[in-house]
């Protein structure tokens, strides 16, 4: 083979070019003022606008199994949650129905009994509904004032409830506005109906709650009695939840128990109310005692005839 023809280029592996330490140098240079240029001038900010856009359809693609299997969890779940809720509507459904029918049945039967005692059908109350405006300044007492006035035909004691049971009574009224006195003020009282018992008393507003006062030492009152109200004042309707008994403390020395109460319609979240027509206006008026009668003049002796 001639010499000529023999190719003396050393192999790839042998090549040596620009050394390492040269391309190192050159890379950090480039990087720094590519860094640099781009914080000071933004030269790359199109680049990197031109990127963002064309990895854009990249990055819906690889997002669609990620929300495919997301939905299909979240489908699946909901199902779930919609079968769960279907099965409790129902039961909700038939406990209604069962309700509605022993409610039917009792009215029926209500009516029937009250017909055969000829007693007269219950009054019906008017109602109005009021919101709350604000607290009464006054920081021994618990009063609020309300949005209804004499403007909307509120009188002076009327009973004022929410959905949980009495609340308090009209004690003032303004033009547009009224004043309630709760039930855990001082000054207020309410006659009310043990509903375990049957026996009828009174409570008092006190410090934090309600007092059951002047309530024999062994009378039968336990902890956890729910009172109503008894209707016998003829302002508030009776039936209406006032409170429960929270403790009861029998005192030795003295003749009365000590029972606190707790009112079942707390008044510190309570927005709107209810406003009641006293029921002293639709009973008929009381009737006047009569007269006693004249005392007859003595006659005088001879003045009758023999």
């Amino acid at each position: 083979m001639p010499l000529g023809t023999i190719d003396r280029t050393p192999p790839p592996f042998f090549r040596q070019g620009t050394s390492a330490l040269t391309k190192v140098v050159f890379f950090s240079a480039l990087a720094l003022f590519l860094m640099v240029a781009d914080a000071r001038f933004r030269v790359v900010e199109p680049v990197r606008t031109a990127l963002a856009i064309a990895l854009v359809p990249v990055q819906r693609a690889l997002a669609v199994p990620v929300e495919i299997v997301q939905g299909g969890a979240g489908y699946l779940t909901g199902l779930t949650a919609a079968q769960a809720a279907e099965r409790q509507a129902r039961e909700q459904l038939v406990k209604q129905a069962e309700r509605a029918a022993q409610a039917d049945q009792l009215a029926a039967e209500n009516t029937r009994l009250r017909a055969l005692l000829d007693l007269k059908p219950a009054l019906a109350v008017r109602a109005q509904a009021a919101e709350v405006l604000y607290e009464a300044a006054d920081p021994y007492s618990r009063k609020v004032f309300v949005n209804r006035g004499q403007a909307q035909g509120v009188l002076v004691g009327s009973p004022v409830i929410d959905e949980r049971g009495v609340l308090g009574q009209v004690t003032r009224v303004y033009p547009l506005t009224s004043e309630v006195t709760l039930l855990n003020d001082k000054d207020a009282a309410i006659p009310v109906l043990n509903l375990r018992t049957g026996q009828r008393s009174a409570a008092f507003g006190a410090s934090g709650g309600m007092e059951l006062r002047f309530t024999s030492a062994n009378s039968d009152v336990q902890v956890g009695d729910l009172l109503n109200t008894s209707g016998i004042d003829g302002v508030y309707p009776p039936g209406l939840a006032v409170a429960k008994v929270l403790s009861v403390e029998r005192r030795v020395e003295s003749g009365f128990a000590r029972i606190v109460l707790a009112p079942v319609a707390p008044a510190d979240a309570v927005r709107h109310v209810l406003l009641l027509e006293p029921l002293s206006v639709q009973l008929p008026p009381r009737p006047e005692p009569a007269p006693p009668p004249k005392p007859e003049k003595p006659q005088r002796p001879g003045s009758g005839r023999p």
